[in-house]
Order: C-alpha cells, then sequence, then structure tokens
C-alpha cells in the first residue's frame, strides 16, 4: 500500500502524519502491494461548524473507487472514525471480489454455458 498524506488549509505535523501511517497501517494487510491511497487533512475555517477537523481519504483499486469523509473537532478522532469507515469498505470491496455468486448459481433451474461445456468435453 502506497500511502500520501497530505494538508489543505493545516500544517501535517511530523506526529499527525506518524498517527495516520500507524492506524491506515492495518488497512495494507487488506490491499495489494501498489495499491495508492490518498489522505487529505483539512480544517473548515468557518466558526460555526463545530466538526472542523476534516479527515477524507481516497483508496484507488483495480476495481471501485473507495472514498471516505468524517469530520469531529479533534483531527485524531476525525483518524480513527475515517479509519473504522475505509476498513469497512475495504472488507465489502475483498468479499465481493472473492465470491461472484452471479457468475456461479444457476438460473430458473439450468446450469451456466460455461458448466455444461466443460462437463461435455471430459
Amino acid at each position: 500500500m502506497r500511502l500520501q498524506v497530505k494538508g489543505k488549509n493545516v500544517e501535517v505535523t511530523p506526529s499527525i502524519r506518524e498517527y495516520a501511517e500507524r492506524k491506515l497501517a492495518k488497512l495494507g494487510k487488506q490491499l495489494a502491494e501498489q495499491t495508492q491511497v490518498e489522505v487529505e487533512l483539512s480544517e473548515q475555517r468557518n466558526p460555526s461548524i463545530a466538526a472542523s477537523q476534516v479527515a477524507e481519504a481516497t483508496v484507488f483499486t483495480k476495481g471501485p473507487t473507495l472514498r471516505a469523509r468524517e469530520a469531529t473537532p479533534d483531527m485524531k478522532a476525525s483518524i480513527d472514525q475515517l479509519v473504522d469507515k475505509l476498513d469497512r469498505q475495504v472488507k465489502r470491496y475483498r468479499e465481493r471480489r472473492t465470491v461472484e455468486p452471479r457468475r456461479h448459481t444457476e438460473h430458473n433451474g439450468v446450469e451456466p454455458r460455461g458448466v455444461e461445456q466443460r462437463a461435455d468435453s471430459e
């Protein structure tokens, strides 16, 4: 997993960068080595918004692009919630890639064509 941490309207300190890398490292176990993950940390400058610390992430997979956004008053809490949301999305993505029921089920009591042809050729 290739991780890129960016800041928008906020300086990304080494401690915040290390915290984000450590939290997102557990996603690396489920993603391929060449998967690009971009995390953008920002601050909304509107004083009427209590949840001003925003963490957004984009995961570029072979299939769909996974995105998540979280906003809380604390940047570390935003990162924690973002990682939880991305973890659920990645698990769902991995399950869908391994189990493709539409390719292996019978339709109206008839087996798929590829299965019949293989059975005849053996």
